[in-house]
């Protein structure tokens, strides 16, 4: 096709006013669209560098009600170990329903960072319910104490003083318990250090809900997290109508 033949393409205005060679989508060139700034951090958000260089992170206490099985925290502890959430502690133990345990975590992260910790979690097959609990819930750890004994009776002072209890006490060695929230511990922590701490171990956190709030969204204490109108029988009679359970809010 020689040059004489061949013409311009025409060109397209479109609504917004850009003017294109040839028939396409209305708007601006690739090149003249505006281009957002900053970078995504490890969960997928995008980091405003004027707003803010650094996502604020903030501690929360989440508690899932799991199945009681084998593996189940391995598998919560890999997902953590895969996404990198920073975790400060973790507690498991079984609730108030056969074959339920519940876990709680304390982790360290942003708003978008929790938000996570709770979606991945609730992904897991073996996790039933998963929440956060609220700033005002009911929180305790435990830790256990070994410290040297050469001043036994201030020992005693400072375990009274934080309402604990010596579980254990020779010669050499003086081993008290401490239960309490985080500050309690901390504190009760730096006043037994003026006595040599030989040995310590600490739970972490564990929670539950104030008032009639449930810990986990739908938890109904005492019972399981099946619908409201399923029925439940007996098993060591099960003809007989009398021993039919029916769940009750």
């Amino acid at each position: 096709m020689s040059g004489e033949d061949s013409t311009d393409a025409p060109e397209f205005e479109t609504e917004s006013g850009y003017e294109l060679d040839g028939p396409g989508m209305p708007g601006p060139a690739p090149d003249e669209r505006p281009h957002p700034e900053g970078r995504r951090n490890t969960h997928g958000v995008r980091i405003d560098p004027e707003a803010e260089a650094k996502p604020r992170h903030r501690t929360a206490v989440v508690s899932a009600l799991v199945e009681h099985e084998p593996g189940v925290l391995s598998r919560v502890s890999g997902l953590f170990s895969r996404r990198q959430f920073n975790i400060e502690s973790l507690t498991v133990g079984k609730t108030t329903v056969d074959g339920h345990a519940r876990i709680t975590l304390v982790v360290e992260e942003t708003d978008a960072g929790i938000d996570q910790v709770k979606k991945q979690l609730a992904k897991l097959k073996p996790v039933i319910q998963v929440g956060e609990l609220d700033d005002d819930a009911v929180r305790a750890e435990l830790v256990l104490l070994k410290v040297r004994g050469d001043e036994p009776d201030k020992v005693h002072a400072i375990t009274q003083m934080y309402e604990g209890q010596t579980l254990d006490a020779g010669p050499r060695t003086i081993t008290v318990q401490i239960t309490g929230d985080q500050q309690k511990i901390d504190d009760a922590v730096d006043a037994f250090r003026q006595f040599g701490i030989i040995e310590i171990a600490r739970t972490g956190q564990t929670a539950l809900a104030r008032g009639d709030t449930p810990t986990t969204p739908g938890e109904e204490p005492g019972h399981s997290t099946e619908p409201k109108d399923s029925t439940y029988r007996d098993e060591t009679d099960d003809d007989d109508d009398e021993n039919q359970l029916t769940h009750q809010p």
